[in-house]
């Protein structure tokens, strides 16, 4: 690797780092926000709020996608991805100095949600343009190598986004931090957006595009030739269904919703959850780097859609693992004590609630939003029209809608078994180092295993988008089917999942959702995705070459 190609990946790298590092820094903080941002509201409500201003930024990606992507085929790489950094640099810096609702009421939530929409814009440019620009300059058969360090800056972005936030938190009190506190972490992004710009500013345009502007070959109108003609169209249609959606949920399911299911299914406390998925994560963040090396020798495909299937095989009995190293009681009750809900299933809702603001108020509901808040397996057994739901647990029958219904439910449930959080038998970590006693540390195996599957599928994509899509609309192209894919497939897993296992009353079934999405993608990606590792990108129309093979062309033959 020479050292240019080298300041090419930082500066990439460290860019799309610093934006994902602003992004995740808003839903680390989503509760203290709420608190500042929302404040005329209660508590509930003011929650939502700052997790609907969170969820702007997921639903604009796309959009910003096309901004930028197009922008980055008509003016070039190096400039669009400087313009995406500062918009998300300054907008992560200005949540900082805004001022809040006690001051000036309902215009800090308009100014907040106003700063995210442009958080979201900028990042659903930025991804397309750093995978690009690095593929450009990587020789051709080492793409997969380079443009995996890309993938590692979701990962490293989280970390930095903790660290700061950790650090900040050490050296002032709760109360403080709250008030003021929480500010610095965004204030200090503008030295991270000074170090990114300058070093960005430093670079050249990529060769590719140098070369389509040179020879006069830049399309005019990049939206309607990628999205409009059928021969391009097809093609990210093709990378949504048969890349990008398996890779999403398979990215989610490893990263976001095993914590999830550590410390809200499992009931394992926060900081030993985070502990152990960050520990997993530090075993397996290698694996971005390792199998975007390899797909260039053995190609993209096999490492995508082998990655899906080995989810849609091993994810059932991986989290049945998880739930019995993690609370070994939790899991024994699951098995052993059989709960029924009997319920007239008119009432049921089937309880999908991705913005937070939908109300279930029937009997039905409220028993099956609070058993699975309690991680309990259950029957469902059909009552009579117009009966009110009822809860069977051993000789025990209680209502959903008389007073003090949750503390007799709990009482109920510890009376046939299932633990508190606070049962000796939930695995619990006071020190990093904690790990490697016995339990923790085949946890944090398992996990790291989820991890792996995500490197596998994640290492790869950037260059297989890449080498999909012809130069003159590459940016346009790939940057769409990438942000849907991962920015609603992904997005809505938790959502997805919890109401799935709310509706069946287990809590795996909720894994039926990635599973079917990898199996479908690696079905979609086998059956009609080309290996294109061997591409030669600079040409890069699929129309070129149908078959996938290489072909060489004169530039001076009279029919080039």
């Amino acid at each position: 690797m020479t050292r240019d190609e080298k300041k090419v990946i930082i500066a990439s790298s460290l860019g799309t780092v610093f934006e994902w590092y602003d992004f995740y820094l808003y839903g680390s903080l989503a509760v203290v926000i709420g608190a500042n941002f929302f404040g005329q509201f209660d508590e509930v409500t003011r929650n939502i709020f700052a997790l609907l201003a969170f969820a702007a930024g997921f639903v604009v990606r796309p959009i910003g996608a096309l901004v930028f992507g197009r922008l980055g085929d008509l003016a070039g790489r190096k400039y669009t991805f400087l313009v995406t950094i500062l918009i998300m640099g300054s907008s992560t810096f200005l949540v900082g100095v805004i001022p809040t609702s006690n001051s000036i009421g309902m215009g800090a939530a308009v100014l907040l949600i106003g700063l995210r929409v442009l958080q979201g814009l900028a990042l659903g440019g930025e991804y397309g343009g750093a995978a690009t620009y690095v593929a450009e300059h990587a020789p051709q058969d080492r793409r997969g190598f380079y443009t995996s360090w890309i993938q590692t800056t979701a990962t490293m972005g989280l970390f930095l986004s903790l660290l700061v936030i950790l650090t900040t938190q050490s050296f002032l009190s709760d109360a403080s931090f709250r008030a003021w506190g929480w500010r610095i972490p965004f204030l200090v992004s503008i030295v991270l957006l000074a170090i990114s710009v300058w070093i960005r500013m430093r670079l050249g345009e990529s060769p590719a595009f140098l070369r389509m502007k040179t020879e006069d070959k830049r399309s005019r109108a990049p939206l309607h030739d990628a999205f409009f003609q059928w021969e391009h169209a097809k093609w990210a249609i093709l990378a949504l269904f048969g890349l990008i959606a398996g890779q999403a949920v398979i990215w989610y399911c490893g990263q976001f919703y095993a914590l999830f299911f550590l410390t809200s299914v499992l009931k394992v406390d926060a900081f030993t959850g985070n502990l152990l998925v960050a520990w997993a994560l530090a075993a397996g963040v290698g694996g971005f780097i390792l199998f975007g090396w390899l797909s260039d020798r053995i190609g993209r495909k096999p490492l995508i859609l082998g990655g899906c299937l080995l989810a849609a095989l091993t994810y059932f009995p991986a989290f049945k693992m998880i739930a019995n190293l993690a609370n070994p009681a939790l899991a024994q009750a699951q098995q052993g004590v059989h709960v029924v809900l009997a319920a007239d299933p008119a009432e049921c809702s089937y309880q999908f609630n991705p913005t937070g603001l939908a109300r279930y108020s029937s009997s039905c509901d409220r028993a099956k939003a609070a058993l699975a808040g309690n991680s309990v397996v259950y029957s469902q057994e059909k009552a009579a029209p117009g009966t009110p739901a009822s809860i069977r647990i051993g000789n025990k029958t209680i209502d959903p809608k008389a007073p003090g219904f949750a503390q007799d439910l709990a009482a109920a449930l510890a009376a046939v078994g299932y633990p508190a959080a606070a049962n000796p038998s939930v695995v619990r970590l006071a020190h990093p180092w904690d790990i490697f006693r016995p339990q923790p540390f085949k946890l944090v195996v398992v996990l790291a295993y989820l991890v792996i599957l995500v490197t596998m599928v994640y290492g790869p994509v950037a260059a297989a988008l890449v080498e999909l899509f012809p130069t003159r609309i590459r940016y346009t192209s790939m940057s769409l089917p990438y942000h849907i894919g991962n920015g609603w497939f992904g997005g809505l897993l938790p959502a997805v999942m919890f109401a799935m296992n709310a509706w069946s009353g287990s809590i795996y079934f909720g894994l039926w959702y990635p599973v079917v999405v990898a199996a479908a993608t690696a079905i979609v990606g086998l059956l009609l995705v080309p290996e294109t590792n061997r591409r030669d990108i600079f040409e890069g129309d699929l129309s070129f070459h149908p078959q996938d093979r290489f072909v060489e062309f004169d530039p001076n033959a009279a029919d080039y």
